[in-house]
């Protein structure tokens, strides 16, 4: 396998949303899948298919247009707010969007009618993390505007934490979120399907015995694919932390003194570089850089220290490894740099499991 690559199991993958669906489903409440981290990738967005989710959410419509094209059965919601200059395909492709400007809803109802087609929207409720969404005082005006147009469907509210802030989704804001759907529900006559309580942060709540009342959605993606929440980035118990690995290969390996020799300036990403003096060492070069994958986000899996990178190097300190060139390195991935892995060009994907 041409390097570097991320190899992606499957089989682990499964299991987490197999579990993820029946630890939320306990309580009531549903699970959409967040695919966004995997551009799309079909065969893991099949993977949480088969594992009973079938609600997908992405944040572009390009990976939604993918998955559909490939024959994903599922439900698929557009997580960020749609663009104005992007409704024609919204309402072709995504048969939910996650909505917060009025403007863009109207568009959206425009688009739908041209289509004839009725397009399904989720109001988010601005609740704290100071993201997206509408301020709970304004939520009657726009749902008595949005209850006016002929082709949107006002299915549900929802609401986002931890992603901006860092705020914490408590039994406080879930009954607030609650609250608020009753409000809405009384006052207008209908009835919302979905209460979309959060994201992986969601899961010290739940664990802490936390009571839906009418929240019965959750967002997860991180959860899924690194079995953390996202609070803390704890592990959750059994769950697999280890559903992908970055590898690496050493393109070069000698012995150079630890401290660069000369005048310093600004490196070439224009930091201040600042280097430990650890004497001579064995120092490995790896085909990984910046433009692969973020390289803060990585723990090697031997006794290496990652000194830092370039735009298409990283350098080790590979200490008492043994390390020869032609050797791989493995990496765990946090979710940042599992994003930006998922998403070079350069970085090869190969997958183990079901599905293949």
């Amino acid at each position: 396998m041409r390097t570097p690559y991320i190899e992606i199991d499957l089989n682990k993958i499964a299991h987490n949303a197999s579990r993820i669906k029946e630890m939320w489903g306990e309580v009531g409440i549903e699970v959409m899948g967040i695919d966004k981290v995997n551009l799309g990738e079909v065969h893991i967005a099949q993977t949480l298919v088969d594992a009973g989710i079938t609600l997908l959410g992405d944040s572009r419509i390009e990976d939604i247009i993918r998955m559909k094209k490939a024959g994903v059965d599922a439900t698929f919601c557009l997580i960020r707010t749609p663009f104005l200059s992007d409704v024609k395909r919204v309402v072709r492709y995504a048969d939910i969007s996650l909505n917060t400007e009025f403007v863009v809803i109207k568009a959206l109802n425009k688009e739908a009618i041209k289509q004839k087609k009725k397009h399904k929207v989720i109001l988010m409720v601005e609740m704290g993390d100071r993201r997206e969404g509408i301020l709970p005082e304004e939520l009657h005006d726009n749902v008595e505007k949005i209850l006016r147009l002929s082709n949107i469907e006002l299915i549900g509210i929802g609401a986002n934490f931890a992603c901006f802030g860092g705020i914490k989704p408590n039994q406080e804001k879930m009954n607030h979120l609650s609250l608020l759907a009753d409000m809405i529900e009384q006052q207008f006559e209908i009835k919302l399907s979905i209460i979309s309580g959060g994201n992986s942060a969601n899961f010290i709540w739940l664990q802490e015995n936390g009571r839906p009342r009418r929240v019965n959605n959750v967002r997860l993606g991180e959860s899924i694919f690194l079995g953390v929440e996202t609070l803390y980035r704890h592990p959750i118990e059994g769950l697999c932390q280890d559903a992908f690995k970055i590898v690496a290969e050493v393109i070069e390996m000698k012995r150079k003194p630890s401290l660069p020799n000369g005048e310093m300036a600004l490196n070439a990403f224009g930091e201040t570089p600042n280097f430990e003096d650890r004497g001579i060492i064995p120092r490995a070069i790896l085909g990984l850089g910046r433009e692969d994958v973020a390289i803060d986000g990585l723990t090697p899996q031997i006794d290496v220290d990652i000194l830092g990178a370039s735009s298409d190097h990283m350098i080790l300190d590979a200490k008492q490894s043994g390390l020869k060139v032609g050797d791989s390195v493995i990496f765990f991935p946090n979710y940042s740099a599992l994003l930006s892995a998922m998403t070079s060009p350069f970085v090869h994907k190969k997958f183990i499991g079901v599905n293949k």
